[in-house]
């Protein structure tokens, strides 16, 4: 997504300009394609509209086990479950985010299980749960490194252990 312009260093969350998220999101209009969906739903989520975007991410993971490929459906799934952390239901997003890690991994899908890594960890980072939020974060810079990623997702996910390793122990690392 070209609309983040960051993390924000305490909640990990992304920073985007809420106007240009919605300029596209009036730009994308009603496209029914999948992409096109899925992109809806991270705006709509970046935005605050959780009902909307749980509404559309349901819609999103039916087409994608009507019409996708398996790689779609976990992008799907894991996007679904982001909307559901935003909307505090952690457990419920921290089941379907392990269960597309454990498909991805399975598959060899290296790229994939790194991004539903990144996303376990954000969501039991904000749970308050830092060893699986620090596990998830480990995982995604192996897989990243693994996979021969660009510095900045290596950096991302640098910060992301930073942040957990701050949250953890606040005394140590401030002390």
């Amino acid at each position: 997504m070209g609309y983040i312009k960051g993390y924000d260093p305490d909640s990990l969350r992304e920073l985007v300009d809420p106007s240009e998220c919605e300029a596209r999101l009036e730009e994308i209009g009603d496209q029914r394609s999948l992409p096109s969906m899925l992109e809806r739903v991270w705006l709509l989520k970046v935005l605050g509209r959780l009902d909307d975007a749980l509404v559309l991410a349901d819609e999103a993971v039916r087409q994608a086990r009507m019409a996708g490929t398996r790689k779609d459906l976990i992008r799907a799934r894991v996007l679904h479950a982001t909307v559901l952390q935003y909307r505090r239901a952690h457990a419920a997003a921290d089941h379907e985010l392990a269960t597309c890690v454990a498909e991805a991994e399975g598959q060899g899908w290296i790229p994939i299980a790194a991004f539903a890594h990144q996303h376990r960890g954000r969501n039991a980072f904000e749970a308050g749960d830092y060893e699986q939020a620090r596990e998830s974060f480990k995982r995604t810079l192996f897989l990243r490194r693994e996979a021969g990623a660009a510095d900045s997702e290596l950096e991302a996910a640098l910060l992301a252990i930073e942040t957990v390793e701050r949250h953890r122990d606040p005394v140590a690392v401030n002390g």
